[in-house]
């Protein structure tokens, strides 16, 4: 496969998945959980496991689109989330029907609320945390490789995030606390996988300078591939198992880290290669100029 002939097509793909998922953002915004948006949280020990059409039955009333997860050991627990600010005549009219379906106590039950202003600061740290990083490791890959294998692989790190953005505007899937660990995450593990090709490409220049530009860089991402994708799908196996199988709050964690991993691995060999190969192309024609 020749990674810089074809790399127009995979801007492309890229750009209509980045496109539509901004559209979406900008029409109907992220579906953020609880902790961005404020709340309440509701916590029942009803004692034996129920389903969640069960308890939606109940929630429907007050809120269709609660999310609903079972914790506990027997998965005897549920933790009901909403967006909306429930006040304690609203709390005790929910568990008390809950009390009166499952015959539970009423004591067996605690809320928490959310204020809006958690989810600023959530926000906030997040962003900086993904700052921080992106500094860190644009002074790294430079000191390590160059400043154009830096930026290569920042574009391609921003390129992952709003992969995965796009796909959860698309989807409507809720983000919440697990999904800014999962994006921090899929950071570490999308630049390990682009510096493994960035460390061949410098390789395969040092033994074949007299090679050209695009078969050094189709060449180093050949020899590179099959390490590459059998760790994606080592990785990816484990985390959809983990999904699979998994309690909610694992799979709220899980699903992110799916679509980063595919994410990753796509850019580290079709994206952050051809954007090198372009700021190198560029400065051979300024040189030329000059």
């Amino acid at each position: 496969m020749n990674i810089i002939k074809n790399r127009k097509i995979f801007y492309t793909i890229s750009l209509a998945i980045i496109i539509i998922g901004l559209i979406m953002m900008v029409v109907k915004g992220l579906n953020y959980g609880i902790d961005f948006t404020g709340g309440t949280s509701i916590q029942i020990k009803i004692g034996k496991m129920v389903t969640v059409d069960e308890i939606r039955e109940i929630m429907n009333e007050y809120d269709n689109d609660a999310s609903i997860v079972h914790v506990g050991n027997n998965k005897d627990e549920i933790i009901i989330k909403s967006n909306k600010d429930f006040d304690n005549e609203q709390i005790d009219l929910i568990v008390d029907r809950f009390v009166e379906k499952y015959g539970i106590e009423k004591k067996e039950f605690q809320s928490e609320k959310f204020v809006a202003t958690m989810g600023e600061e959530i926000k906030k740290k997040a962003l900086l945390s993904s700052l921080i990083a992106a500094v860190g490791m644009l002074i790294y890959i430079t000191w390590r490789f160059e400043l154009r294998f830096a930026i290569a692989a920042i574009v391609a790190l921003v390129h992952d995030i709003l992969i995965t953005l796009s796909i959860y505007a698309i989807f409507g899937i809720p983000a919440n606390n697990a999904f800014i660990a999962a994006i921090l995450t899929i950071i570490g593990y999308s630049i390990n996988d682009t510096i493994v090709i960035f460390d061949r490409i410098r390789e395969e220049t040092r033994l074949n300078p007299r090679h050209s530009l695009e078969d050094l860089i189709n060449d180093s991402v050949k020899k590179s591939l099959t390490r590459t994708i059998n760790t994606s799908i080592t990785t990816l196996a484990a985390v959809i198992i983990l999904y699979i199988v998994g309690v909610e709050d694992v799979k709220v964690l899980a699903l992110p880290l799916i679509f980063g991993i595919i994410s990753g691995t796509y850019s580290s060999l079709f994206i952050a290669s051809p954007i090198w190969y372009g700021l190198k192309n560029r400065e051979g024609l300024n040189t030329k100029r000059a």
